[in-house]
């Protein structure tokens, strides 16, 4: 009993002070130590021995590279040539853009462009002449339109 009652203070002062230099200091701690030992001791054998858990947070991995960014509708950086544009005509489930002035505006959620036309007029096609030229209501009417990208020469 007193051989267990050894063991359990050296490890004890092994874990407190961290260093075998600190098993001579657990004799001078051993006589105080009963209480603990007696702890030990009602603990059943058949019990699990309590395991230590880290006490650092994991690691969690960081990007080191930042993927490059699409062209698409959705940041309004899609780039589409004239013939391209004509497959945005609001038909057949397909988006509703239109371009003025170079800029692509995605008129598929006005009210007024409902499948693909208005007043005369289809998506999927420059309209800056009758927008500029012929439109009563000017760029002015696309104000708060969602712009998607941009026309370009092809």
């Amino acid at each position: 009993m007193k051989r267990i009652a050894t063991i359990a203070i050296s490890l004890l002062a092994f874990f407190a002070f961290g260093c075998a230099g600190g098993a001579t200091e657990a004799a001078a701690v051993a006589p105080e130590a009963t209480e603990v030992v007696a702890i030990i001791e009602a603990v059943p054998n058949d019990t699990a021995t309590p395991r230590l858990t880290p006490t650092q947070a994991p690691i969690t991995p960081v990007p080191t590279v930042t993927p490059a960014q699409t062209p698409s509708a959705a940041n309004g950086t899609l780039a589409l040539t004239l013939d391209q544009l004509k497959q945005y005509d609001g038909k057949n489930g397909n988006p509703a853009y239109i371009a003025v002035d170079g800029v692509l505006y995605d008129v598929g959620g006005v009210r007024q462009w409902k499948n693909g036309s208005h007043e005369g007029y289809s998506a999927g096609k420059d309209l800056t002449d009758a927008i500029l030229g012929k439109s009563p209501h000017g760029t002015g009417v696309l104000d708060g339109v969602p712009i998607v990208g941009k026309l370009v020469a092809g």
